[in-house]
Protein backbone atom coordinates (compact mmCIF):
# COMPACT_ATOMS: atom_id res chain seq x y z
CA UNK A 1 0.00 0.00 0.00
CA UNK A 2 1.52 3.31 -1.12
CA UNK A 3 1.73 6.30 1.19
CA UNK A 4 -0.49 9.29 0.37
CA UNK A 5 1.43 12.32 -0.86
CA UNK A 6 0.59 15.68 0.72
CA UNK A 7 0.60 18.29 -2.03
CA UNK A 8 0.37 22.07 -1.65
CA UNK A 9 -2.87 23.78 -2.66
CA UNK A 10 -2.62 26.85 -4.89
CA UNK A 11 -5.57 29.26 -5.04
CA UNK A 12 -5.77 30.61 -8.59
CA UNK A 13 -8.10 33.42 -7.48
CA UNK A 14 -5.82 34.75 -4.71
CA UNK A 15 -5.16 38.48 -4.99
CA UNK A 16 -1.54 38.23 -3.82
CA UNK A 17 0.00 36.90 -7.04
CA UNK A 18 3.56 37.15 -5.71
CA UNK A 19 2.72 34.90 -2.78
CA UNK A 20 1.01 32.45 -5.15
CA UNK A 21 4.02 32.50 -7.48
CA UNK A 22 6.37 31.81 -4.56
CA UNK A 23 4.20 28.89 -3.46
CA UNK A 24 4.24 27.49 -6.99
CA UNK A 25 8.02 27.85 -7.16
CA UNK A 26 8.44 25.87 -3.95
CA UNK A 27 6.02 23.18 -5.15
CA UNK A 28 7.80 22.92 -8.52
CA UNK A 29 11.20 22.51 -6.85
CA UNK A 30 10.07 20.02 -4.22
CA UNK A 31 7.69 17.80 -6.19
CA UNK A 32 6.53 19.20 -9.53
CA UNK A 33 2.91 18.48 -8.50
CA UNK A 34 0.29 20.60 -6.73
CA UNK A 35 -3.47 21.10 -6.43
CA UNK A 36 -5.14 24.09 -8.08
CA UNK A 37 -8.40 25.43 -6.62
CA UNK A 38 -10.75 28.32 -7.47
CA UNK A 39 -9.81 27.86 -11.12
CA UNK A 40 -13.09 29.15 -12.55
CA UNK A 41 -14.43 25.87 -13.98
CA UNK A 42 -17.92 25.20 -12.64
CA UNK A 43 -18.65 21.81 -11.08
CA UNK A 44 -21.73 21.51 -13.28
CA UNK A 45 -19.64 21.84 -16.45
CA UNK A 46 -17.12 19.29 -15.21
CA UNK A 47 -19.95 16.86 -14.44
CA UNK A 48 -21.23 17.34 -18.00
CA UNK A 49 -17.76 16.62 -19.38
CA UNK A 50 -17.55 13.31 -17.53
CA UNK A 51 -21.10 12.40 -18.54
CA UNK A 52 -20.37 13.07 -22.23
CA UNK A 53 -17.01 11.31 -21.95
CA UNK A 54 -18.73 8.21 -20.55
CA UNK A 55 -21.27 8.29 -23.39
CA UNK A 56 -18.52 8.36 -26.00
CA UNK A 57 -16.39 5.60 -24.50
CA UNK A 58 -19.53 3.44 -24.13
CA UNK A 59 -20.07 3.49 -27.89
CA UNK A 60 -19.28 0.35 -29.93
CA UNK A 61 -15.62 0.15 -30.97
CA UNK A 62 -16.73 0.35 -34.60
CA UNK A 63 -18.19 3.81 -34.02
CA UNK A 64 -15.23 5.07 -31.98
CA UNK A 65 -12.74 3.78 -34.54
CA UNK A 66 -14.24 6.03 -37.21
CA UNK A 67 -12.53 8.85 -35.33
CA UNK A 68 -9.13 7.17 -34.90
CA UNK A 69 -6.33 9.52 -33.83
CA UNK A 70 -4.73 11.62 -36.58
CA UNK A 71 -2.31 14.48 -35.91
CA UNK A 72 -2.94 14.12 -32.16
CA UNK A 73 -6.70 14.53 -32.58
CA UNK A 74 -9.29 11.82 -32.15
CA UNK A 75 -9.65 8.37 -30.63
CA UNK A 76 -6.91 6.07 -29.30
CA UNK A 77 -8.17 2.53 -28.57
CA UNK A 78 -7.47 0.42 -25.51
CA UNK A 79 -3.90 -0.99 -25.24
CA UNK A 80 -2.63 0.94 -28.30
CA UNK A 81 -0.49 3.44 -26.38
CA UNK A 82 2.44 2.26 -24.27
CA UNK A 83 3.98 5.05 -22.21
CA UNK A 84 6.85 2.85 -20.96
CA UNK A 85 7.76 0.29 -23.66
CA UNK A 86 11.11 -0.40 -21.98
CA UNK A 87 9.46 -2.06 -19.00
CA UNK A 88 6.42 -3.65 -20.61
CA UNK A 89 5.36 -5.10 -23.94
CA UNK A 90 1.72 -4.64 -22.95
CA UNK A 91 -0.06 -1.45 -23.96
CA UNK A 92 -1.62 0.84 -21.38
CA UNK A 93 -5.07 -0.20 -20.18
CA UNK A 94 -6.80 3.00 -21.22
CA UNK A 95 -8.49 4.59 -24.19
CA UNK A 96 -8.44 8.25 -25.01
CA UNK A 97 -9.76 11.06 -27.17
CA UNK A 98 -7.71 14.18 -27.95
CA UNK A 99 -8.92 17.62 -28.96
CA UNK A 100 -6.51 20.26 -30.25
CA UNK A 101 -6.74 24.04 -30.55
CA UNK A 102 -9.65 25.55 -32.47
CA UNK A 103 -8.78 29.25 -32.25
CA UNK A 104 -8.27 29.48 -36.03
CA UNK A 105 -9.76 27.73 -39.06
CA UNK A 106 -6.66 25.67 -39.86
CA UNK A 107 -6.24 24.30 -36.35
CA UNK A 108 -9.96 23.76 -35.81
CA UNK A 109 -10.37 21.79 -39.03
CA UNK A 110 -7.93 19.14 -37.77
CA UNK A 111 -10.22 18.16 -34.90
CA UNK A 112 -12.57 15.21 -35.16
CA UNK A 113 -16.00 15.12 -33.52
CA UNK A 114 -18.59 12.41 -32.84
CA UNK A 115 -21.75 12.69 -34.92
CA UNK A 116 -24.33 15.01 -33.41
CA UNK A 117 -26.94 12.39 -34.35
CA UNK A 118 -25.34 10.09 -31.76
CA UNK A 119 -24.01 12.58 -29.21
CA UNK A 120 -25.82 15.90 -29.77
CA UNK A 121 -24.24 17.78 -26.81
CA UNK A 122 -20.73 16.34 -27.02
CA UNK A 123 -18.91 18.91 -29.13
CA UNK A 124 -20.58 21.90 -27.45
CA UNK A 125 -19.65 20.58 -24.00
CA UNK A 126 -16.02 19.90 -24.90
CA UNK A 127 -15.52 23.25 -26.62
CA UNK A 128 -16.95 25.05 -23.59
CA UNK A 129 -14.68 23.10 -21.25
CA UNK A 130 -11.63 23.68 -23.46
CA UNK A 131 -12.22 27.45 -23.40
CA UNK A 132 -12.60 27.47 -19.62
CA UNK A 133 -9.40 25.45 -19.18
CA UNK A 134 -7.58 27.66 -21.68
CA UNK A 135 -8.42 30.71 -19.56
CA UNK A 136 -7.37 28.95 -16.33
CA UNK A 137 -4.20 27.76 -18.06
CA UNK A 138 -3.29 31.33 -19.05
CA UNK A 139 -3.66 32.48 -15.46
CA UNK A 140 -1.61 29.57 -14.19
CA UNK A 141 1.16 30.04 -16.75
CA UNK A 142 1.48 33.71 -15.79
CA UNK A 143 2.08 32.65 -12.17
CA UNK A 144 4.65 30.10 -13.33
CA UNK A 145 6.40 32.90 -15.25
CA UNK A 146 6.54 34.97 -12.07
CA UNK A 147 7.83 31.91 -10.21
CA UNK A 148 10.71 31.88 -12.72
CA UNK A 149 11.40 35.61 -12.14
CA UNK A 150 10.17 36.33 -15.67
CA UNK A 151 7.69 38.91 -16.91
CA UNK A 152 4.15 37.85 -16.14
CA UNK A 153 3.30 37.74 -19.86
CA UNK A 154 6.39 35.71 -20.88
CA UNK A 155 4.31 32.72 -22.02
CA UNK A 156 1.78 34.92 -23.81
CA UNK A 157 4.22 36.18 -26.44
CA UNK A 158 3.72 34.64 -29.89
CA UNK A 159 7.00 32.74 -29.87
CA UNK A 160 6.43 31.22 -26.41
CA UNK A 161 2.62 30.89 -26.28
CA UNK A 162 1.64 27.31 -25.38
CA UNK A 163 -0.47 25.12 -27.66
CA UNK A 164 -3.11 23.44 -25.48
CA UNK A 165 -4.51 19.95 -26.06
CA UNK A 166 -7.43 18.38 -24.20
CA UNK A 167 -7.41 14.61 -23.72
CA UNK A 168 -10.28 12.54 -22.33
CA UNK A 169 -9.15 9.29 -20.72
CA UNK A 170 -11.06 6.15 -19.73
CA UNK A 171 -9.57 3.35 -17.63
CA UNK A 172 -11.79 0.23 -17.53
CA UNK A 173 -12.54 -1.26 -14.13
CA UNK A 174 -11.97 -4.93 -15.00
CA UNK A 175 -8.78 -5.99 -16.78
CA UNK A 176 -9.13 -9.76 -17.00
CA UNK A 177 -6.52 -12.27 -15.84
CA UNK A 178 -2.83 -11.85 -16.67
CA UNK A 179 0.48 -12.91 -15.17
CA UNK A 180 1.90 -9.48 -16.06
CA UNK A 181 1.33 -6.30 -14.12
CA UNK A 182 -0.88 -4.04 -16.20
CA UNK A 183 -1.01 -0.28 -15.77
CA UNK A 184 -3.71 2.14 -16.74
CA UNK A 185 -0.86 4.46 -17.69
CA UNK A 186 2.70 3.21 -17.33
CA UNK A 187 5.37 5.31 -15.62
CA UNK A 188 6.16 8.45 -17.59
CA UNK A 189 6.75 12.17 -17.35
CA UNK A 190 4.73 14.61 -19.45
CA UNK A 191 6.26 16.22 -22.49
CA UNK A 192 5.12 19.83 -22.27
CA UNK A 193 5.04 22.83 -19.94
CA UNK A 194 2.29 21.84 -17.50
CA UNK A 195 -0.77 19.59 -17.27
CA UNK A 196 -4.07 20.29 -15.51
CA UNK A 197 -5.87 17.06 -14.62
CA UNK A 198 -9.41 16.47 -13.39
CA UNK A 199 -10.79 13.04 -12.50
CA UNK A 200 -14.06 11.44 -11.43
CA UNK A 201 -12.54 10.68 -8.01
CA UNK A 202 -11.56 7.05 -8.59
CA UNK A 203 -7.99 6.57 -7.27
CA UNK A 204 -4.98 5.28 -9.17
CA UNK A 205 -2.66 8.23 -9.82
CA UNK A 206 0.78 7.80 -8.24
CA UNK A 207 4.03 9.78 -8.39
CA UNK A 208 7.69 8.92 -7.91
CA UNK A 209 9.51 12.03 -6.72
CA UNK A 210 13.03 10.58 -7.12
CA UNK A 211 12.93 8.98 -10.56
CA UNK A 212 16.67 8.25 -10.71
CA UNK A 213 16.76 6.30 -7.43
CA UNK A 214 16.24 2.56 -7.08
CA UNK A 215 14.07 1.04 -5.86
CA UNK A 216 11.48 3.58 -6.90
CA UNK A 217 9.14 4.83 -4.18
CA UNK A 218 5.58 5.50 -5.35
CA UNK A 219 3.08 7.71 -3.51
CA UNK A 220 -0.67 8.07 -4.07
CA UNK A 221 -2.12 11.38 -5.21
CA UNK A 222 -5.48 11.68 -3.48
CA UNK A 223 -8.54 13.24 -5.06
CA UNK A 224 -9.50 16.68 -3.70
CA UNK A 225 -13.00 17.83 -4.64
CA UNK A 226 -13.07 20.99 -6.73
CA UNK A 227 -9.37 20.91 -7.59
CA UNK A 228 -7.19 20.16 -10.55
CA UNK A 229 -3.98 18.21 -10.10
CA UNK A 230 -1.22 20.17 -11.82
CA UNK A 231 2.11 18.68 -12.82
CA UNK A 232 5.05 20.09 -14.72
CA UNK A 233 6.34 18.61 -17.97
CA UNK A 234 9.79 18.03 -19.42
CA UNK A 235 9.90 21.47 -21.03
CA UNK A 236 9.93 23.13 -17.61
CA UNK A 237 12.73 20.84 -16.49
CA UNK A 238 14.77 21.93 -19.52
CA UNK A 239 13.99 25.63 -19.05
CA UNK A 240 15.18 25.53 -15.43
CA UNK A 241 18.13 23.15 -15.87
CA UNK A 242 16.28 20.57 -13.72
CA UNK A 243 15.53 22.93 -10.82
CA UNK A 244 11.79 22.48 -11.49
CA UNK A 245 10.76 18.83 -11.57
CA UNK A 246 9.03 16.92 -14.34
CA UNK A 247 7.95 14.12 -12.04
CA UNK A 248 7.50 10.49 -12.98
CA UNK A 249 3.89 9.36 -12.56
CA UNK A 250 1.60 6.48 -13.45
CA UNK A 251 -1.98 5.23 -13.07
CA UNK A 252 -2.62 1.88 -11.42
CA UNK A 253 -5.92 0.00 -11.92
CA UNK A 254 -8.32 0.52 -9.02
CA UNK A 255 -10.91 -2.14 -9.89
CA UNK A 256 -13.39 0.60 -10.87
CA UNK A 257 -13.81 2.68 -13.98
CA UNK A 258 -11.69 5.80 -13.84
CA UNK A 259 -12.34 8.82 -16.04
CA UNK A 260 -9.98 11.75 -16.23
CA UNK A 261 -9.50 14.81 -18.41
CA UNK A 262 -6.00 16.16 -19.01
CA UNK A 263 -5.33 19.64 -20.38
CA UNK A 264 -1.79 19.74 -21.74
CA UNK A 265 -0.04 23.10 -22.11
CA UNK A 266 2.49 22.14 -24.79
CA UNK A 267 5.09 24.39 -26.42
CA UNK A 268 4.26 25.70 -29.88
CA UNK A 269 6.42 24.65 -32.82
CA UNK A 270 8.57 27.81 -32.78
CA UNK A 271 9.18 27.91 -29.02
CA UNK A 272 12.93 27.50 -28.43
CA UNK A 273 13.21 25.08 -25.52
CA UNK A 274 16.47 26.04 -23.86
CA UNK A 275 17.83 26.85 -20.43
CA UNK A 276 16.65 30.26 -19.25
CA UNK A 277 19.14 32.91 -18.17
CA UNK A 278 19.77 32.62 -14.46
CA UNK A 279 19.40 28.84 -14.37
CA UNK A 280 22.75 27.97 -15.94
CA UNK A 281 26.26 29.42 -15.92
CA UNK A 282 29.89 28.34 -16.32
CA UNK A 283 29.88 26.32 -13.11
CA UNK A 284 26.45 24.85 -13.86
CA UNK A 285 26.16 24.53 -17.66
CA UNK A 286 22.90 23.69 -19.44
CA UNK A 287 22.16 19.97 -19.25
CA UNK A 288 20.18 19.90 -22.49
CA UNK A 289 20.89 21.39 -25.92
CA UNK A 290 18.41 23.95 -27.32
CA UNK A 291 15.64 22.49 -29.46
CA UNK A 292 12.56 23.91 -31.22
CA UNK A 293 9.23 22.91 -29.71
CA UNK A 294 8.12 21.20 -32.93
CA UNK A 295 11.32 19.16 -33.18
CA UNK A 296 11.12 18.25 -29.50
CA UNK A 297 7.57 16.96 -29.99
CA UNK A 298 8.70 14.77 -32.90
CA UNK A 299 11.60 13.49 -30.79
CA UNK A 300 9.20 12.75 -27.92
CA UNK A 301 6.79 10.83 -30.15
CA UNK A 302 9.60 8.80 -31.72
CA UNK A 303 11.07 7.74 -28.36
Amino acid sequence: MAEALKLPIIDLSASDVISSANSIRQACIECGFFYLVNHGVEEELLDQVFEESSKFFSLPLEDKSKLVNKLHRGYTPLLVENLDPNSSSTGDSKEGFCIGPFDNVTQSSLNQWPSEDILPSWRRTMESYYRKLHFAGKRLISLIALALDLDEDFFEKVETRPTPFLCLLHYPGQLGSSDKEIYGAAAHSDFGIATLLASNGVPGLQVCREKSKQPQVWEDVLHVNGSFVVNLGNVMERLTNCLFRSTLHRVRPAGRERYSVAFFLNPNEEFMVECLAGFCNESSPARFPPIRGGDYLKEHIAS
